[in-house]
Order: structure tokens, then sequence, then C-alpha cells
């Protein structure tokens, strides 16, 4: 199957999935579900659940598995960039192209909404996959997510990226930002689907290993997406992140050096894949659409 048409596929699944996970817009209080809904259904890509259901799918699982675990995923995303956009982080009134939650309610309720969806986030993966035999898999799941996500993960990688802005430039602590940012939860992702497949320990850290590498390769390509992109092709405000003298790869290396580094590990990663999943395999082809990716 073309890339185009398995991620238009999996996209559409995985809305279905996450419209018949979130409570509806008329549920009390009505308020916050509508704005949990608007905030989760505003045109994501859904990499990450695509991701987890196509490593399930490549350690020899079946992805339907993973299809409600992977939202969950969505879900807890979802919360970091509605609490991302917040006037007191990144301070963003642009999120695929419609103006950012706290612009579109306000920003109380956009807190309570980034609460609202991680929590939620930790309810399905309580739930499923249903049935007592997989109670010890979803427990797993849980503590994986929480570490990936936590202040030694995704926030604590948020906290220094706020503590780097317009600090002296730093390889190592951008390495550091970037894999605990964005490499964590991806490497999540990736390594919920082998879990759900039933893999063993060390092949659960190959895929946890490939997936934050690939995290990294995700977070370069937005950091130059934030130099060469338009506010129409990204949906948000570019620019910012040097106006805000943040800590990124073009910033530190250079334009031309970063696009370098980007398809040095791109090549790395779709020669390393090979591994899990074989050659042709569908990780491999996902690997080129974070590298080439234009929004």
């Amino acid at each position: 199957m073309e890339l185009e048409h398995y991620l238009a596929a999996e996209r559409d699944a995985v809305n279905a999935a996450l419209d018949r996970l979130l409570p509806a817009a008329d549920v009390w209080p009505a308020r916050l579900h509508r704005a949990m809904r608007y905030a989760v259904f505003g045109g994501g890509k859904r990499v990450r659940p695509v991701l987890a259901r196509a490593a399930c799918r490549a350690a020899g699982g079946d992805p339907e598995l993973a299809l409600e675990p992977s939202c969950a995923l969505e879900l807890i995303h979802t919360y970091s960039l509605v609490h991302d956009d917040l006037p007191a982080l990144d301070d963003d009134d642009l999120r695929r192209g419609r103006p950012t939650v706290h612009v579109a309610f306000d920003e109380a309720l956009a807190v309570m909404v980034g609460d609202a969806l991680l929590t939620e986030g930790f309810a399905v993966l309580g739930r499923f996959p249903e049935g007592d035999a997989r109670g010890a898999t979803r427990a797993e799941a849980c503590r994986m997510v929480a570490c990936a996500i936590g202040s030694l993960g995704m926030v604590g990688g948020q906290v220094e990226d706020l503590e780097a802005t317009g600090a002296q430039a730093d390889a190592g602590r951008l390495d550091r930002i970037h894999q605990a940012k964005t490499g964590a939860l991806i490497g999540a992702a990736v390594e919920l689907g082998a879990l759900l497949a039933g893999a063993d320990a060390a092949r659960r850290a190959a895929f946890r290993s490939f997936g934050r590498r690939l995290g990294l390769l995700f977070q370069i390509a937005d950091d130059i997406l934030d130099v060469t992109g338009t506010a129409e092709s990204l949906g948000k405000s570019p620019g910012k992140d040097a106006t805000a003298g943040k800590l990124t790869y073009p910033h530190l290396h250079g334009l031309a050096a970063a696009r370098v580094y980007l398809e040095e590990l791109a090549t790395t990663l779709r020669s390393e894949v090979v591994g899990l999943e074989g050659e042709g395999g569908i990780l491999q082809q996902l690997v080129v659409f974070v590298a080439r990716r234009d929004r």
C-alpha cells in the first residue's frame, strides 16, 4: 500500500476511535468537552498512534489491539500541545491553522482541557486492550508512558527548553532537550506497539531506541520548518523559536548543517529499522515521511 493511502486510512481509524472514546460535546460539563474535542480534532497528523500501530504490526502483533492504546498517546500528546501554547509557555495564537485553545476559549479552560486530556489518556490506557488476561500489559503500558512524559521525560524536557531559552548554545543540552521533550513520547509509542505484540524485553528495548531517535529526527525537522515554513504551510506561527532565542539545531549549527544532520540521521534509521521489520516496511517509510514533511 502506498504510504499516503496507508496514513489516510490510519488517520481515519484513529479519528473514529478518538470520537468514540471522548465524551460527546453536549455531555456535562459541555464547555469542557467542546474544548477537548476542539483540541483533539484540529487536523493532527496522528504520528504517535500511527507509529504505535505500525510497531505492533512490525513486532508480529495485531495492530487492532493497539488502536485504543494508541489513541491514549494522542490524547496525552494533545494535552502537551494545549499547555505548550499557553501564554506562560510558548504563547502561541495558532495551532494547526486555527486559534489555540486558550484563544478560542480562555486560558483557565485551556489549563483544564490539558489536565482532562492527560487524565483521559491514562484512563484509556488502563482499559484497553480489554480482558483480565491483559491486565499486566495494561499496567505496564501505564507505567511506561508515565515515565516517558514525567519529570525525567517530556515535562523535564519542556522545563529545560524554557531554561535554555536565551542561554549560551550547548550541543549536549540541545540533544538532551529534544530527546526528552519529543523523543521520549515517540519512543514510548513505538515501544507500546511492541509491548502489545508480546515482544520480550530485549526486542522492546530495540523498538524503544529506534523510536527515541526517530523522535529526535522529528524534532530536528520541526526546528528546520520553524525557519523555512510559512504560517499557511505550518498552521502555526513560524520563526518564533528564533525570536524567542530558543535552542534549536539551525540556531546552534546553522540551517545547512541542520539539514545535513537530518539526512544523515534519516539514512541511519532507515538502515537500522530493517532489523526490526525487514526491508521496505512501514516504519522505514515513516522515517522518510518524518524527515521530508513540510508541516
